[in-house]
């Protein structure tokens, strides 16, 4: 959790959070509830000593975010759950309460097909192009404009300072998308790379999780799916089997934490 100043944070973001439910609900900050489930980057680790500090509560469930993303997205039924924003992951659920999952590994180790990855896989393109051993590409103008600045090592630079979070680089892929739009062969490979990172981590779950046979449906949550070469090329891949089927999540991941808290 970052130590003392990560117990910090977490300790504001969700007393706020229950401070602001309860007072939507017309309840006392001081209420027990029956149930609670949270999810977390990182899963559990650590924290379950200090949100009973903070929540009264019978039951405390703490589990990865992704987990609730995948009860909101199905309403707590059986499916998987592609998430694709600054990282990414799959994770999945059968009929018998079964789960697995494949991805999320962090951006160091993983996290293909995310928005991070995606902008790594564009500097390097650019990069390359830059010192003349890549293809043209418009993605090195594009970089330039946005950073306004002549040198695309200055970009490179700047990735590597605390001034350029993981947050912030990932919001670059929106440069990517927009060079694919325009039709440049390199963006579209890279967006076209990570539809198909993301179709094989969604193809392990359902391999692990389900009968080749047995209908599937997979949710698809983040905002690389914004992306309209993304979102139909990874459609295209998952759907040349006939059984699984690409939907719209049904709820919201904090819809997903209620749905769970009450099956707990």
């Amino acid at each position: 959790m970052g130590g003392a100043e990560g117990r910090v944070r977490l300790i504001h973001a969700v007393t706020d959070a229950v401070s602001r439910a309860c007072t939507q609900a017309n309840l006392s900050p001081a209420v027990e509830f029956e149930s609670a489930c949270l999810g977390f980057t990182g899963g559990p680790d650590g924290k379950e000593p200090i949100l009973r500090e903070i929540i009264q509560c019978r039951r405390l469930r703490i589990v990865d975010d992704s987990a609730i993303a995948l009860a909101g997205a199905h309403a707590a039924q059986p499916g998987i759950v592609t998430i694709a924003g600054t990282g990414s992951v799959a994770l999945g659920r059968n009929a018998g309460g079964r789960f697995a999952r494949a991805g999320g590994w962090g951006y160091a180790f993983g996290d293909e097909g995310g928005a991070w990855g995606i902008v790594r896989e564009a500097l390097r393109a650019s990069l390359r192009y830059h010192e003349e051993w890549g293809p043209p590409t418009a993605l090195h103008d594009l970089f330039l404009q946005e950073i306004g600045n002549p040198d695309i090592h200055v970009l490179r630079r700047r990735f590597y300072t605390e001034e350029y979070p993981r947050p912030r680089v990932a919001a670059f892929s929106k440069i990517v998308d927009q060079a694919a739009e325009q039709g440049d062969a390199v963006a579209t490979a890279i967006l076209e790379a990570a539809a198909q990172d993301l179709l094989t981590i969604t193809q392990v779950v359902r391999r692990r999780l389900f009968a080749p046979s047995e209908p599937v449906n997979v949710a698809h949550i983040g905002g690389v799916f914004r992306s309209r070469t993304v979102l139909e090329t990874f459609r295209r891949g998952l759907e040349t089997d006939p059984n699984t089927k690409l939907v719209e999540p049904r709820y919201s991941p904090a819809m997903g934490a209620l749905l769970e808290a009450q099956r707990s």
